[in-house]
Formats: structure tokens, sequence, C-alpha cells
């Protein structure tokens, strides 16, 4: 039993590796809903109040659980305000991951298809 303890307690830690980072926003991103989430935090930071009523065909618990994931994965930060919690759009994940392999392999695609329009 105290394992399921110990792994609750791993699954809420932030990522400790470059690659569990990458793999945290890989999962996040990997979801519509959370997707969406970050394009309404991208327009302006919100309470979380503000969130759920964004999503009105989910309940409050939902939203939070997938916060949660978003924050783990570092894509959104929520700092305490008096009574709210206020949460913002942290991008810089998402561009290590543009930049770590959308930036590459766009590089790669392009190179390939200069060296087709030479031949």
């Amino acid at each position: 039993m105290s394992s399921g303890g110990r792994k609750s307690d791993r699954k809420d830690a932030p990522a400790s590796t470059a690659e569990d980072a990458d793999d945290a926003v890989f999962k996040a991103l990997a979801n519509a809903t959370r997707r969406r989430m970050l394009d309404v935090l991208k327009e302006s930071p919100r309470t979380t109040g503000d969130l759920c009523a964004q999503f009105p065909d989910l309940d409050r618990t939902t939203v939070l659980q997938h916060l949660r994931v978003l924050e783990r994965a570092e894509l959104v930060i929520g700092r305490k305000v008096g009574r709210e919690r206020h949460l913002t759009l942290a991008p810089v994940p998402i561009k290590r991951i543009h930049d770590r392999w959308i930036g590459e392999y766009a590089r790669a695609a392009v190179t390939l298809l200069d060296d087709l329009t030479r031949d």
C-alpha cells in the first residue's frame, strides 16, 4: 500500500531528466482538452475558476486533473493569490520540443528538398 503512495509521489514530481521532461510535455500535448486549455491560457492568464468556466462540459475535478498534467509538464504555472489560484502559460517546454524535434527535422527536410532541386 505504501508503494502506491510512492508511485503517486513520483507521478506528481517534476521530471528529473531532459528526456523525462520531454515525455511529460508530449503526454500533456497528446490530449485535445489539454491543448485547448493551453490555447485559453495563451490568450491571457486565468484563475482556476475562470479556466473551469471555459470548459462547461467538464466537471471541476476533471479540469483539475488535466491541469495537474500540464503543471507536471511545466507547461502551466500556478500561483496562489489570496484564495484564488492564478494560472499562466509557460511556453519554454514547447519551445524546447520545437528546437529539439521540429527544428532539427525541418532542417533535414529543407536540406533534402534542396538536394532534390539541384539534381
